[in-house]
C-alpha cells in the first residue's frame, strides 16, 4: 500500500478554500500537515506567514501545493524543489512561459515531481469528448468562455496587474480543454484584446486559431457576462457534432445529453499527482499558457472603460 504523502498548502485563499481543502480532505493518500499564507489561517493544522517559515519548521513533508497567484509561484516552486518536495501549481502554472519550463528541469534534475495542473482538465466531460473527437475530421470550434469578474474575483487586484492575466485567468481553462480533446493542434492566427483604461490585463479576448488542417477554432472570453455563466465549447465534425456546457460538467453529441458521471475536479487532480509520485513522473503541459502568451504577442489592444469592481 502507498504511503500517505504529508502535504503542505501554500496561499490560502479562495480557491484554496473552495476547492483544494475539501479536496485534500477526501484523499486518504494526503495528510495536510501544514499551511502558509499572508492573511489567512487554516484550522486543525499548522499555520506559517510565508513557504520560507514552512519548509524550514516542517522538514518531514513530502509535497507542497501552491495556489497562491502565479506571480510568486516561480520563487515558491523553486524553493519547495530545493526542499527537496514534490510540487502542483495551481493553474495558470507561473507568470510566464520560460520559468514553467525552468521549473520542469529543476524537478527533474531533483527526482522530484512537478504536476502543472489544469484542473478543467479533470472535468468529466473531457475524456469522452476527447475520445469522441480522436477519429473525426474537425470542421470548426466555437468556445464561449463569459461570466462576471466581480463575482468570481471579487477584490483580486492582482488579476489586473502584470502577469495576472486578466480575463485569460478562466479563459485558460477553456484552453486547457481544448488543447485536450482537439486531434490535432492549433495555432493563433489573430486576437482581439479589450482593456480596461486602468488595468494591465484584458476584461474580454477574442481570439482566432487554425487547426494543422486548416479548420478554424474561434472564442471569445468575457468577463463582463451575466448573471448567467456561459462555458461552452461546440465543435462540428465531418460526422456530427459535440457540445460540452457548464465547464465541462454536461456533454451532448449530436444533440443528446451523454451520461459522463459526477463532477469531481480537484479530487481527480490530487488522484493523478499521488499517482505521478508513485511512478516518479511529471506533467507540465504548458501549451494553454503558450496560447494566452501568443494572444499577448499577435493581439490587438482596444481601450475600453475603465474597471470599477
Amino acid at each position: 500500500m502507498s504511503k500517505t504523502l504529508k502535504l503542505g498548502l501554500v496561499g490560502i485563499g479562495k480557491i484554496a478554500r473552495d476547492q483544494h481543502l475539501p479536496a485534500i480532505a477526501a484523499d486518504a493518500g494526503f495528510e495536510l500537515v501544514a499551511c502558509a499564507s499572508r492573511h489567512a489561517q487554516v484550522e486543525g493544522v499548522r499555520n506559517y506567514p510565508t513557504i520560507d517559515a514552512l519548509l524550514a519548521a516542517e522538514p518531514q513533508l513530502d509535497a507542497i501545493s501552491l495556489c497562491a497567484p502565479p506571480q510568486v509561484r516561480y520563487a515558491q516552486a523553486r524553493a519547495a524543489l530545493a526542499a527537496g518536495k514534490h510540487v502542483m501549481l495551481e493553474k495558470p502554472p507561473g507568470a510566464s512561459l520560460h520559468e514553467v519550463e525552468v521549473l520542469r528541469d529543476t524537478a527533474r534534475k531533483a527526482g522530484r515531481t512537478l504536476f502543472a495542473s489544469w484542473h478543467s482538465r479533470h472535468a468529466p466531460a473531457v475524456e469522452p469528448a476527447r475520445a469522441w473527437l480522436a477519429s473525426r475530421e474537425i470542421r470548426s470550434v466555437d468556445v464561449y468562455w463569459k461570466e462576471d469578474v466581480r463575482k468570481w474575483h471579487p477584490g483580486q487586484e492582482w488579476i489586473w496587474q502584470p502577469g495576472g492575466l486578466g480575463v485569460f485567468d478562466p479563459g485558460i481553462n477553456a484552453l486547457s480543454i481544448v488543447t485536450r480533446i482537439l486531434p490535432h493542434e492549433m495555432v493563433l492566427t489573430s486576437a482581439t484584446l479589450f482593456v480596461p483604461a486602468n488595468t494591465q490585463t484584458p476584461i474580454a479576448a477574442n481570439l482566432v486559431f487554425a487547426d494543422e488542417y486548416g479548420a478554424p477554432v474561434r472564442a471569445e472570453f468575457d468577463w463582463r457576462h451575466g448573471p448567467r455563466e456561459q462555458w461552452e465549447i461546440a465543435v462540428q465534425t465531418s460526422d456530427g457534432s459535440l457540445r460540452i456546457e457548464a465547464g465541462g460538467k454536461l456533454l451532448e453529441i449530436d444533440g443528446a445529453s451523454v451520461d459522463i458521471g459526477p463532477e469531481r475536479e480537484y479530487p481527480s487532480l490530487y488522484a493523478h499527482w499521488r499517482a505521478l509520485i508513485e511512478r516518479g513522473e511529471d506533467d507540465v503541459d504548458v501549451r494553454p499558457l503558450r496560447h494566452v502568451a501568443d494572444a499577448c504577442l499577435l493581439g490587438t489592444h482596444r481601450e475600453v472603460e475603465p474597471f470599477a469592481d
